[in-house]
């Protein structure tokens, strides 16, 4: 069983004290791509700094006019992230920039907790066609959580 709670929002905080380690990565290191075709340490950081601010911009407004959330193709939403990455951003800044945007949309989870529970549909589904769970901003986070946990586990792995 999925446990949806606030423990879901202070986990997706908490991966901010995981990603000040990387401040430590070396500048060669920080755009070259982890494995061949793959992207780099920054871009994913660029990545996810993507998907929250959709989030704070296009997700939270939409749940609070009534409407379903609606995510663009992902593919070439990650290019927008990854060409930021490499647009000559400096790795401190990157790291502040996705920081500061996560606590951002921390804060704003945590203050509406009704809307963050809320049903809504995804992309004009009403429930995850994985767990039969229905779709809600709180859920989405949790799916957050999974996907930082695969960007972490993949940086860990290559930074060894």
């Amino acid at each position: 069983m999925i446990n949806l709670d606030i423990s879901t929002i202070l986990r997706y905080k908490e991966f901010t004290e995981w990603t000040d380690t990387l401040q430590d990565v070396q500048e060669s290191m920080w755009l070259q791509p982890m494995t061949e075709g793959k992207a780099s340490v920054g871009e994913v950081i660029s990545h996810l700094k993507n998907w929250d601010a959709y989030l704070i911009e296009t997700i939270i407004p939409a749940i609070k006019y009534g409407e379903g959330m609606i995510f663009p193709d992902f593919d070439s939403f990650n290019k927008l992230a990854y060409e930021y990455a490499k647009s000559g951003i400096s790795k401190d800044r990157l790291l502040e920039e996705f920081k500061a945007t996560r606590l951002q949309l921390v804060e704003m989870l945590l203050a509406a907790p009704d809307l963050v529970a809320k049903h809504v549909t995804v992309n004009g589904v009403a429930t995850c066609p994985h767990t039969g769970t229905p779709y809600s901003l709180l859920y989405i986070i949790h799916e957050f959580n999974d996907h930082d946990n695969h960007h972490k586990n993949q940086i860990a792995a290559n930074l060894k």
